[in-house]
């Protein structure tokens, strides 16, 4: 199934205008949605879906970018994970030139049910970068990791301890604001939705179809409910 989808994928992308290219990405942060069991699109359909989707939602992720931020690249890069076995995902991550890029998986694509559906996901994504959640997660997590380290040195720790209070802390730091980000990025992601034309409300039903993280301690995503919540208040008021 990932070898065909990759191949009717490919063949479209090459007969397509946007800059839609297969990288092997960083590992997404967190655990990753798994594919519903329900019927999805045929392998044709879901790659023309997606490619139809970047090509209206970049140049709105573009512009909302541009108008809300100064001095950061707005250029986005919308790659396909083709690497074999992995699961329904998606992710924003900054390459070595420091372009935005967002990384959609080959089953993701396949699982998606409607392009509501990929739109949300992609103005989601976009909305990670012009939020500039990496390097604020990068802050928390140098901010904890010198916290923890502190209060090691103080308590008599050895360098060892020391160490490993500074590893502690910055996956705490990294951690403690998470939930917030992702709440950020939807309500953005529902603004990015709706200016490209498509039903953000439809597009969130995605988290119907995803595990629940609920509200664990230090949990990187918020419950689903939340998460839907804030798209239907940030969607009520465009």
């Amino acid at each position: 199934m990932i070898k065909s989808t990759l191949s009717v994928f490919a063949a479209v992308a090459l007969l397509s205008a946007c800059d839609v290219t297969t990288i092997t990405p960083m590992p997404a942060p967190g655990p990753a949605p798994q594919p519903s069991s329900a019927p999805t699109q045929s392998v044709d359909a879901a790659a023309r879906s997606f490619i139809r989707v970047v090509r209206t939602v970049e140049p709105v992720a573009e512009r909302e970018c541009r108008t809300r931020t100064t001095g950061v690249n707005c250029d986005f890069n919308i790659v396909v994970d083709d690497r074999p076995g992995q699961p329904a995902n998606a992710f924003q991550t900054i390459d070595k030139q420091g372009r935005p890029v967002v990384a959609f998986t080959l089953a993701l694509i396949d699982d998606a049910r409607n392009e509501d559906e990929l739109a949300f996901v992609l103005g989601h994504e976009t909305a990670h970068h012009i939020a500039g959640h990496i390097g604020r997660q990068q802050q928390n997590a140098v901010a904890g990791a010198v916290i923890f380290s502190g209060l090691a040195t103080l308590s008599g720790g050895d360098s060892s301890a020391v160490e490993s209070a500074q590893r502690l802390g910055a996956q705490v730091g990294a951690r403690t604001y998470s939930k917030n980000f992702e709440l950020e990025a939807d309500a953005l992601g529902t603004v990015i939705t709706k200016r490209a034309g498509y039903d953000p409300l439809r597009g969130a039903q995605f988290f119907a179809r995803i595990p629940d993280p609920g509200d664990r301690f230090l949990g990187t995503h918020p419950p689903n409910s939340s998460r839907l919540e804030v798209v239907r208040k940030t969607a009520a008021g465009l």
